[in-house]
């Protein structure tokens, strides 16, 4: 076989600042995958997911057999979901229930906070996470379904807040759209989270739904520093193409919001002020933002990309992560994980608040109504004469 591979029993990373000399921690494990192969992705590495009691290690065994390895290539998967709707409890978010039309996102966000659920399928969240992704295609019917059950009781609906639903499959799959469509036809308020600029496409149904109150959309600003963009989020759309994005979607008169998120610190936090003023001369009126999270097996990816990219910030940035998280890498608790604790957080927060007042931004709140739902005919379901 021109391919080996080592099987070791899982170690538990420690924390970045117990890494003698920033080297790998476990010196025979070398996850890295070599540049080639992971070309226009943003993860650094493979490795197992906290699940599995191994972790799978291909290494050369002196012929040069890691040389003969294909890239890393996108597949897609049927996922065979029952449900669409998605419920959760949390009481620092202001919605109870989202829908993704994929698991997994193409986008190779670095940071993403999602990345730990591919660990559930048994598959990495490093790379995996953004090759081996799962479409929903029966979505727009499962969803259709679920709003004509008798104990459904509209609220609404948050999408793209774990995955993105305008990622590049979505051109050819058109899962989300026909997820609009069934929202615009029972008349169900939606709220759109994504970093992509196709979200245009769909901006006739987007129009309709607005003038209705049905429909709000925002786009994730990170940098507009073009490299650095590039290198966290290497396959969503550019800087300038959400900010134009965010102008089409305003002079349509759909409510727009502009998300600086994640703020980084020492990486893209001075950019607070300049992304927003960006946002607002594109029409935007509201803003918010999200300070960088590290749940899981995301901390390490995000470690393996600062080394990589940015290795001269990589101690700078993690100890002031660690005075906004009460010197963890990351701070589960309710209230606070999204915006910290401590000065540094409280700095970010208040220059934030500051550019939004000079702007004009968040002045007012777009709200979405319920007055419009109209449970859709179940299956089986006799309809009204009247």
């Amino acid at each position: 076989m021109n391919q080996n591979a080592a099987a070791l029993q899982m170690p538990t990373a420690p924390a970045p600042s117990d890494i003698a000399g920033l080297s790998s921690p476990f010196p025979a494990i070398e996850v890295a995958i070599d540049r080639q192969r992971r070309r226009g992705r943003g993860a650094q590495s493979n490795d197992s997911g906290r699940y599995e009691k191994e972790a799978r290690v291909a290494f050369d065994d002196g012929w040069q057999s890691l040389d003969d390895l294909p890239p890393f290539k996108t597949t897609v998967a049927t996922d065979t979901a029952r449900k669409v709707i998605t419920r959760n409890e949390s009481p620092d978010i202001g919605f109870d229930r989202s829908i993704n039309p994929y698991r997994g996102c193409e986008h190779g966000c670095v940071y993403c906070f999602a990345r730990p659920t591919h660990a559930y399928l048994g598959l990495s969240p490093g790379l995996d996470f953004e090759s081996k992704l799962f479409v929903k295609p029966d979505a727009p019917a499962l969803l259709e379904k679920e709003l004509s059950a008798a104990e459904y009781e509209p609220k609404m609906i948050a999408i793209g807040t774990n995955t993105d639903p305008y990622q590049p499959i979505e051109r050819e799959r058109k899962v989300m759209r026909g997820i609009l469509e069934v929202l615009e036809k029972t008349g169900h308020p939606v709220g759109i989270v994504t970093k992509s600029a196709l979200v245009v496409r769909d901006i006739d149904i987007l129009a309709r739904m607005a003038k209705r109150n049905l429909v709000k959309v925002a786009l994730s600003v990170t940098s507009l520093d073009p490299k650095l963009a590039r290198a966290m989020e290497p396959r969503a759309s550019t800087p300038p193409k959400r900010l134009e994005a965010l102008r089409l979607l305003s002079e349509a008169g759909v409510p727009t919001t502009v998300m600086v998120a994640p703020v980084i610190p020492a990486l893209n936090d001075s950019e607070i002020e300049r992304i927003l003023d960006a946002a607002a001369h594109a029409g935007v009126k509201e803003a918010s933002y999200v300070l960088l999270r590290l749940p899981l097996e995301v901390r390490d990816l995000f470690r393996e990309w600062l080394m990589a990219n940015y290795p001269d910030r990589y101690r700078h940035v993690f100890t002031l992560i660690r005075e906004m998280r009460d010197g963890r890498d990351y701070d589960s608790q309710w209230g606070t994980r999204m915006k910290g604790t401590g000065p540094m957080a409280w700095m970010i927060g208040r220059r934030f608040e500051v550019a939004c007042a000079k702007l004009g931004l968040n002045k007012k709140r777009s709200k979405l109504t319920l007055d419009h739902f109209e449970k859709p005919a179940g299956a089986g379901q006799q309809l009204s004469l009247f």
